[in-house]
């Protein structure tokens, strides 16, 4: 049996050793409340000792791996386990680096109320979580104490997220119990931020604007057209097209009682008022304006 007697430590001290083993080594059921948790199963006589001893509540342990030099904090859940070993969740026995039956050194511990904490995932999909500050808060209702630098393991909808404890605050081992503590997240692992290329700015283009887009077909053009010779032949028929600063040119009208979010239909444009001075109506050319001569003169035919 692993121990030291209670009389070897007249400070109040609690210190052994015992051979650990993993939650799923525990006899009887599968207990999931442990796994998910940051607390052991220690022996009935751990608890006989530690009423003798003057320790602090809440009980929090230091186990250390002496042969690797890791070290963490934990609490205690029961004391039902068999005499000289301790149950520990499989992510804690990682962090130790222990292996099933190995030793570890179990030491009580005074840690200070946790004010901040720090972590980072360790797979990008837990940025996947809507809101992963709610999601953890209620995972470490599980847990007693964090430190600096371990690997905790949290289950949410039936998956398992991996968080590594960057920086706590006031010390690199807490407790939070009963505490009020700001939480942050670091970027995941592997997490690479998008990358944000600003769009190439193009020099704005001319327009450029042919005045045979505002021509309206409608207008008369005289004499536009194609001549019809009486022997079929088509030599000599062809018009040349009338340039287009001859054509008035008709723009559009703008609408001044445009609205934002209204949408007008015109469906009879008003007609154009065309103002044009005297001198200016008797130089445009029309069409069939001047006045006819008759070969017959009135009056009939003359007498003889």
């Amino acid at each position: 049996m692993f121990g030291m007697n209670p009389f070897d430590n007249p400070g109040g001290t609690f210190k052994t050793q015992y051979r650990c083993y993993s939650v799923s080594m525990l006899p009887g059921n599968e207990r999931q409340d442990v796994e998910r948790g940051g607390k052991i199963i220690m022996p009935p006589s751990a608890l006989d000792r530690l009423t003798r001893l003057n320790i602090v509540y809440p009980m929090l342990f230091k186990l250390t791996n002496k042969k690797t030099d890791r070290m963490t904090h934990c609490g205690v859940l029961e004391f039902v386990a068999d005499e000289g070993k301790i149950y520990l969740p499989y992510w804690m026995m990682r962090n130790l680096l222990l292996e099933e039956g190995g030793m570890v050194h179990v030491e009580s511990a005074a840690l200070a109320v946790a004010t901040y904490s720090k972590f980072r995932p360790q797979s990008s999909d837990f940025l996947d979580i809507t809101n992963p500050k709610a999601v953890l808060e209620n995972a470490l209702r599980s847990f007693a104490c964090l430190t600096t630098n371990d690997v905790v393991a949290i289950r949410y909808n039936k998956k398992d997220y991996e968080l590594q404890v960057l920086e706590t605050k006031p010390g690199k081992a807490v407790s939070i119990i009963e505490c009020d503590m700001s939480v942050e997240f670091a970027s995941p692992v592997g997490y690479k931020e998008p990358e944000h290329r600003p769009a190439p700015q193009s020099q704005p283009e001319e327009m450029a604007v042919d005045a045979a887009d505002y021509q309206d077909n409608s207008l008369f053009v005289p004499f536009h057209g194609s001549g019809h010779r009486l022997d079929g032949k088509k030599k000599g028929t062809e018009v040349k097209a009338l340039h287009s600063h001859n054509i008035p040119i008709k723009r559009g009208i703008p609408n001044y009682d445009y609205k934002k979010g209204r949408i007008t239909f015109i469906r009879a444009p008003k007609p154009v008022e065309k103002v044009t001075d005297d001198a200016g109506s008797e130089n445009m050319f029309e069409a069939f304006s001047g006045a006819g001569q008759p070969l017959r003169r009135k009056g009939g035919k003359g007498k003889k």
